[in-house]
């Protein structure tokens, strides 16, 4: 099991920065280099509680699928994903918000795991950890620079 922490201080409203995180089409916009595109379930707008989203993206080279469905929601300043169907064995997402000075402190939390076993152990540790923290952390920064773009 790996597990990835990212936290994201972002100069903007809480409410706006909970929006854009589960905000499909944003979602599809901030890795479009990865080709992601939402397919099945909810494809547009904004996620809810016990709703589902099916992504298609090209990681590794290879086309994949992976469906995560909302398990809890406290609009704004929680929601979790998990993963229903896709390459790995679990995925577990927590996304939290608070207020702190009048800016939002964005805290993503994601615990995986592949699959094989101790071979699986080994490329998260040696491989799959880095991976997904960058690509993480790209879409964080993705939502920080979009919500302070926002003037209201």
């Amino acid at each position: 099991m790996a597990s990835i922490r990212i936290l994201t201080t972002i100069a903007a409203p809480i409410e706006r920065c909970f929006d854009l995180a589960r905000d499909i089409d944003f979602h599809t916009r901030s890795l479009a280099d990865t080709g992601e595109r939402a397919v099945a379930g909810r494809t547009t707008g904004l996620i809810e509680l016990g709703e589902s989203v099916t992504w298609e993206a090209r990681h590794f080279s290879v086309r994949q699928r992976f469906t995560a469905k909302i398990v809890a929601f406290e609009r704004p300043t929680y929601f979790r994903d998990v993963m229903m169907k896709g390459a790995f064995k679990s995925f577990e997402h927590d996304h939290r918000f608070e207020s702190r000075d009048d800016q939002t402190v964005m805290i993503d939390e994601v615990v995986l795991r592949s699959p094989f076993g101790p071979l699986g152990w080994l490329v998260d540790r040696l491989f799959m950890t880095g991976y997904m923290h960058r690509l993480l952390e790209r879409r964080c920064q993705a939502i920080k620079a979009q919500a302070e773009s926002i003037v209201m």
